[in-house]
């Protein structure tokens, strides 16, 4: 195939590195883990030692947000963090996901750097808003959470963003590049974001290179929502990978004990399936049919890092 299996660098025309597949299959986290390469979980940030369904949330609306996230990087000897990054934000009610654009590693640049940088800094953005909010009622302003991140970031190389925040029964979000997220409702997904890209496998990215793009280029999405929707937030990795009914079906095959069936248990099957889809030479995935669109041929899957984040919608 002519494209590689890795994001470019916006208007960069080199040879694109291609990864090879890793052969491990991880088990759930609640069990044993294959630790050569090891998948990262998380619930809330360190900080905040209350699990996400006890945090005191004053909501504006009758929903509240309930996330939990699973993480599995691609395996590169020397890089095991891998090249996304991601947050939530429990209290603020707001999430959110990055992916270093790996075109950056033939560079000797470590894209992985600025993604975790960015969500950092979205995350003190975050909290520096909410600390103005004497009577916590506002909500996240997600546009200039986003500047504030992008201005503070200084490591070098360049990420897609995607974040989330709940307000009053509305589901704001802002997106720059290929990240994206459903609303799923009884089963089916009755909303899906909108990738940006100026061409096939090049999504927009913010960055510091001169070829980078800023927040002035990102989508701003509202979606309503309700008690009872799933929504799932991830990379490429996982949408590359994942076909919309097959999404459904994993969140429709829920485990019958509820303590087993919380987010972080969703996302990790979600990433599990699509790591094992990312493996395959022959499926039929997402990827392949949109390189077909671009007059590449491939089958199978795209090995890359893949984050989910899983977040129910609850009355409050």
């Amino acid at each position: 195939m002519d494209e590689s299996d890795s994001d470019v660098i916006a208007d960069d025309g080199d040879e694109q590195l291609q990864f090879l597949l890793c052969s491990e299959r991880f088990e759930p986290p609640f069990d044993l883990i294959d630790e050569s390469v090891m998948p990262i979980q998380t619930l809330i940030p360190e900080d905040d030692k209350e699990t996400a369904a006890y945090v005191s949330v004053v909501g504006t609306g009758s929903t509240i947000m309930v996330a939990g996230s699973y993480y599995i990087p691609k395996f590169i000897e020397g890089k095991p963090l891998g090249d996304d990054a991601s947050f939530i934000c429990a209290k603020e009610q707001t999430i959110g996901v990055a992916d270093g654009v790996g075109g950056w590693s033939k560079k000797g640049i470590d894209s992985g750097e600025y993604s975790r940088e960015l969500m950092k800094n979205a995350e003190t953005a975050i909290q520096k808003q909410k600390s103005k909010d004497d009577n916590n009622t506002s909500t996240i302003d997600l546009m200039e959470v986003l500047n504030e991140a992008f201005l503070n970031t200084k490591a070098m190389g360049s990420s897609t963003a995607c974040m989330l925040t709940l307000a009053g029964d509305t589901l704001n979000a802002v997106n720059v590049g290929d990240s994206r997220f459903v609303v799923i409702r009884e089963g089916i997904i009755v909303y899906k974001s909108e990738i940006q890209q100026s061409r096939f496998n090049c999504p927009f990215q913010l960055g510091n290179g001169k070829s980078s793009d800023d927040p002035s280029v990102a989508q701003k999405i509202s979606v309503p929502v309700m008690a009872g929707d799933v929504i799932v937030l991830g990379t490429d990795g996982l949408f590359d990978n994942v076909h919309d009914f097959e999404l459904e079906t994993i969140v429709n095959a829920r485990v019958d004990s509820w303590e087993r069936d919380v987010p972080e248990t969703m996302a990790w099957r979600i990433a599990q399936y699509a790591l094992d889809n990312s493996k395959s030479k022959d499926l039929y995935t997402p990827y392949s049919r949109e390189c077909s669109k671009a007059g590449i041929e491939h089958n199978g899957g795209k090995y890359d890092d893949i984050t989910v984040i899983v977040a129910n919608i609850w009355p409050l």
